[in-house]
């Protein structure tokens, strides 16, 4: 989801996350002046009240359905930001008896990986990932809400989202992007590294979490529109060293590794003539024009 940053002159729309790295949802201000980019708010939403964060001012036409959007409740005070801290600090616990629950329930396909609270501790939400699709842990549930005494939902997420729990280390070495800096994930499929020359081999393309890495998205769009303008392998061209059949693409110098006699030269895009494609065009051109008898007429189609 796109957003473009406007003034509270313009709109009474803002962008507000509950997460640090989560996605960005709408709410209309009924007070802009009362509230700037940065503050934290109180939100009514499915899962309660809740503490976000205001992003940014956003347009209205940047906005899906503004008729739907609801209010903020009103803007956070010191204390509702004190009890977000100590709620925090109960949540590693809440994950410690949780996973007690679930082993004593003979739960043995499920990783419970976060326990969240909301920030008045009238939420609590247990966050697991699991491959077997016909788990009921509704007993859990239920035992969980005996225990602390709250509301308590329990949420399934995907590998990615495990990984962005997690954090750590990705395979490049540095800490893992979905943790560090991506608010969504974008499609990702196995085309996007095919285009780029990547190998195929799992270890090459797949993350920490088991699936396609983020990171393969990041320069496809620039190899595909570099691809464009460069001919592809075993296509004939024309260099300053004579013709020459192409053995290699290298897409982001904008060059191609040539054949040309069995010596092999770097060619770059701006030295290159289709040679194929120029053929193509002279045969079309002899062929006259098919519209007219003879060939002859003003499109200029044989001259």
């Amino acid at each position: 989801m796109t957003t473009a940053a406007a003034t509270k002159t313009e709109t009474n729309v803002v962008g507000v996350r509950f997460q640090k790295l989560g996605k960005l949802y709408h709410f209309k201000v009924r007070e802009p002046e009362e509230i700037d980019p940065g503050d934290h708010v109180i939100l009514n939403t499915k899962r309660g009240r809740q503490l976000g964060q205001v992003i940014a001012y956003v347009r209205p036409e940047d906005v899906h359905n503004v008729k739907g959007i609801k209010y903020v409740s009103r803007k956070a005070t010191p204390r509702d930001l004190v009890m977000k801290q100590v709620w925090e600090a109960k949540e590693l616990d809440a994950l410690v008896t949780c996973r007690e629950k679930a082993s004593q329930q003979g739960i043995k396909d499920a990783k419970f990986v976060k326990a969240e609270y909301s920030f008045d501790g009238s939420w609590l939400t247990f966050l697991y990932t699991t491959e077997n699709k016909k788990l009921n842990v509704s007993s859990l549930q239920n035992t969980l809400s005996q225990a602390f005494n709250t509301k308590v939902e329990m949420r399934s997420i995907g590998p990615r989202d495990v990984a962005k729990i997690m954090g750590g280390f990705g395979a490049c070495g540095a800490p893992r992007c979905c943790s560090t800096f991506l608010t969504e994930f974008s499609p990702i499929s196995i085309r996007m590294a095919k285009e780029q020359g990547i190998s195929l081999s799992p270890q090459e393309i797949t993350g920490m979490c088991g699936r396609l890495r983020c990171c393969l998205v990041y320069e496809y769009e620039q190899y595909v529109a570099a691809k464009k303008s460069l001919p592809k392998v075993n296509k004939r061209v024309g260099t300053p060293y004579g013709e020459g059949r192409v053995r290699d693409v290298r897409v982001l110098r904008e060059s191609i590794i040539v054949d040309v006699e069995g010596e092999r030269y770097e060619v770059f895009r701006h030295e290159l003539e289709p040679l194929d494609e120029l053929e193509a065009l002279q045969k079309k051109a002899e062929q006259g024009c098919a519209k007219h008898e003879g060939g002859e007429c003003d499109c200029g189609a044989g001259k």
